[in-house]
């Protein structure tokens, strides 16, 4: 049974218990076994009951009771002036749960030579202020009071890789590419290959991403309001020579059943699902159909810089708002694979047209021919002649 250390982190006892409930619910017979012999559920709450009778409470509100008493007591005597404890990091590694201890072991069960560097690089960020130790399956990661700032992973027999999470620093000198540390946050590397390695330079580094990680975010910026409603456009997309049922894009393919579909979020017309995309397929048409026809509303608003668009059929950021064509083959799942899109720009069209667009019974027609040079079916962004705006 793991004792509780004099200066425990409430914070690291939550976060044991976040893990041990994810290895329980991913199927880790350990984990599942200490989580369900406390309580007959892989939840939260038995997690943290299971980290609290690992430590000798009989309920979580118990230990989360003395680990307040006991970070209060030393509070009040290193204002009294007591003796010195470790600091928390240290403290935080002498007092590893046993199942992360184990783990730990593992990662240096071939490799003990190596671990002189590990802690070489705790004892480096031991004094930095507030931070706690984490193991993980392949790698040891150092979190500050905001998020992990440094993991050390023994990467080779001879190696090991300290990542940083390091604002505006790219691969050079001694730094790598984060690569197999990438997965814990870091975002560059640096290869220690002996204790000392980690010199005043990588202390340094180490000190620069455990203050970038331990300030608050910057505030973010207000949203910004959006502009004043103008009036809501409707839209006519006719498209012509669709390229048939069959192609070859690109030298793939060939695809079968081609279909065109608009793309949208809404749930009020005929659609198939597109896998993997948020977006649907609202109502498909063969790729042999002599023409195509889909009619939409579009919500304009006018800004300092000119017109915007919005709805459940725009898409794309503020200097890319379009409307999109799906092509793809329809199969027996009933779901559009999606292997080309085309975009119809409404940032393209002319201010005046969509002025005129916006009387009372005008509407916005894109006149669109659907197949390219090379009788594929178009894409990317659309331009004359394979499309034409006009009002009616």
């Amino acid at each position: 049974m793991p004792e509780l250390p004099d200066r425990p982190d409430l914070g690291q006892l939550r976060r044991q218990a976040r893990e041990l409930q994810r290895r329980a619910a991913a199927g880790d017979a350990g984990a599942s076994h200490q989580v369900r012999s406390a309580v007959h559920s892989v939840t939260l709450a038995a997690a943290q009951l299971a980290v609290a009778r690992d430590h000798g409470f009989a309920s979580w509100p118990r230990l989360k009771a003395e680990v307040e008493r006991r970070r209060a007591a030393v509070n009040d005597a290193e204002r009294d002036g007591a003796g010195a404890a470790p600091p928390p990091l240290l403290d935080s590694w002498r007092s590893l749960p046993a199942g992360q201890a184990d783990l730990v072991r593992a990662q240096y069960a071939d490799r003990a030579g190596l671990r002189p560097i590990l802690e070489a690089v705790l004892a480096a960020a031991a004094g930095f202020g507030p931070a706690t130790v984490e193991a993980r399956r392949t790698l040891v990661s150092l979190v500050s009071p905001r998020r992990v700032f440094a993991v050390v992973r023994a990467t080779t027999k001879t190696r090991v890789d300290l990542g940083l999470r390091l604002e505006g620093v790219a691969p050079a000198g001694r730094f790598r590419a984060a690569g197999n540390v990438g997965g814990g946050g870091a975002t560059v590397r640096i290869a220690l290959t002996s204790p000392g390695d980690v010199d005043q330079e990588v202390t340094a580094w180490l000190r620069r991403a455990y203050d970038e990680n331990t300030a608050p975010p910057a505030p973010r910026r207000p949203a910004r309001r959006p502009a004043p409603e103008v009036g809501t456009l409707t839209v006519v997309i006719e498209g012509t020579e669709l390229p048939g049922r069959t192609c070859h894009p690109d030298g793939g393919g060939p695809h079968e059943n081609v279909h065109v579909a608009l793309c949208g979020r809404s749930q009020d017309r005929v659609a198939l699902a597109i896998p993997g995309r948020p977006m649907r397929a609202i109502e498909p048409v063969p790729g042999d159909a002599p023409s195509v026809r889909w009619e939409m509303p579009v919500t304009v608003r006018r800004g300092d810089d000119g017109y915007d668009f919005s709805g459940p059929y725009v898409r794309g950021d503020r200097t890319d708002r379009h409307l999109g064509l799906a092509w793809g083959d329809v199969t027996g799942d009933g779901t559009l694979r999606l292997f080309r899109g085309a975009k119809l720009r409404l940032v393209d069209v002319d201010p005046a047209l969509i002025g005129d667009a916006l009387r009372p019974g005008r509407r916005l027609v894109a006149r669109v021919r659907l197949t390219d040079e090379r009788g594929n079916p178009v894409c990317a962004r659309l331009h004359p002649p394979h499309i034409e705006w006009q009002t009616r």
